[in-house]
Order: structure tokens, then C-alpha cells, then sequence
């Protein structure tokens, strides 16, 4: 049987608000509506929804600062998720402080209680922390789905490369829709199950 996890990856103001992001992604902003949506009407047919928030100690050595611009600071205003986003009680908060949601965090180990044999990604970037879960996902012989709309980054060349790499080798990219659809199916077989 299917069980499927929605990852939201680094939906965070940090990433997303125009403002006040420290590295603001372009475009970032655009999908938080839809991605609301589609996390409220996910939530609802059952699916587990599981925040991704990058997330780094300050005034501490860093590998992946060294590299980057600095961002994210554990306790700031910029790991907050960005508005109307809300983790709820019965959905998981995962912090990571490297592109992979996988690397030295519980993620692994939260799906694997959970029984979940099937990941959705969203958020952001596309080409950097939405790949890198993609293809540690797919090492770990997750079954993966990927909403076009609800991914993106800021670099539209590396955005459909990175599309068309992850449809190629980790997962399907699909409509919103189409994952919904999904998703609910997936919700129906499981209460008939349940009665059965």
C-alpha cells in the first residue's frame, strides 16, 4: 500500500519574503499561495505534511556557509515559515543546515515510523536543496512526485534543466493537480482498506 509524506522544503522568509530575506529567491513568493493550497487540501485527505527548514547555529563554523551567502540563522526572524504557511500538531518539523533534507537529520527515520513509501517535493530551489532531497530520496528507494508549479528557483535555465534531470532519473514531475488527484486516491483506497 501507498503511503505518501508532502515535503516542504525551505518555504522559510529567509528564501521567500521580498523584503526581508536575507538571500530572497525570485519567484519564491509566487508559490506560496498555491503551495498553501495544496498543503491544506493534502492535509485533509490525510496525507503527512513535513516542514524542511534550513537552518544554521550562529557565531559557529560552517561548511556550507563558507560557500554560500549567510542565511538562516537558528532563531531568527528568517527560519520562520513564510505567511500564510503553518506547520500544525500533527504534522513534523525537520531542520537541516546542509541542501539535503536527508543529510545528518531524522528525516529518514520519521518515514520510515511513518511507513511512508512516497515523497512529494515543493519549495525551493529547484536546482539546489529541491534536487539534492530528489536524489537522496531516490537512494533510499522512495517513489517520488514532483509538482512543476510548486517548485522553483530563481534561474528559469536551471529550473527546467533540474525538471527535466529529476523526471529523468529520481521521480515524475507532474501537474499540481495531477499530484492532488493522487493523493486522493491514495486517501480513498486507504479508508476502504481501513473498512474493509
Amino acid at each position: 500500500m501507498t503511503r505518501t509524506a508532502v515535503l516542504v522544503i525551505d518555504m522559510i522568509r529567509e528564501f521567500c519574503d521580498p523584503e526581508n530575506g536575507l538571500v530572497y529567491i525570485q519567484n519564491a513568493d509566487r508559490i506560496v499561495p498555491p503551495l498553501h493550497e495544496f498543503v491544506t487540501e493534502a492535509r485533509a485527505a490525510g496525507i503527512l505534511i513535513i516542514w524542511i527548514i534550513d537552518q544554521h547555529r550562529p557565531n559557529k563554523p560552517d561548511f556550507e556557509l563558507d560557500r554560500v551567502r549567510f542565511h538562516c540563522t537558528e532563531g531568527s526572524p528568517g527560519v520562520e515559515l513564510m505567511p500564510p504557511l503553518q506547520a500544525l500538531a500533527e504534522d513534523y518539523v525537520v531542520t537541516k543546515s546542509r541542501y539535503s533534507a536527508f543529510f545528518a537529520t531524522d528525516l529518514d527515520l520519521i518515514l520510515r515510523n511513518e511507513q511512508v513509501n512516497r515523497l512529494v517535493l515543493t519549495g525551493t530551489k529547484t536546482n539546489v536543496c529541491v534536487r539534492a532531497a530528489a536524489q537522496d530520496a531516490f537512494a533510499r528507494n522512495y517513489d517520488l512526485l514532483i509538482p512543476r508549479e510548486l517548485v522553483t528557483t530563481d534561474r528559469e535555465n536551471l529550473h527546467r534543466a533540474n525538471l527535466e534531470d529529476m523526471e529523468r532519473y529520481f521521480g515524475r514531475v507532474l501537474p499540481a493537480a495531477e499530484v492532488l488527484a493522487l493523493l486522493r486516491e491514495e486517501s480513498t483506497l486507504t479508508a476502504t482498506a481501513q473498512h474493509a
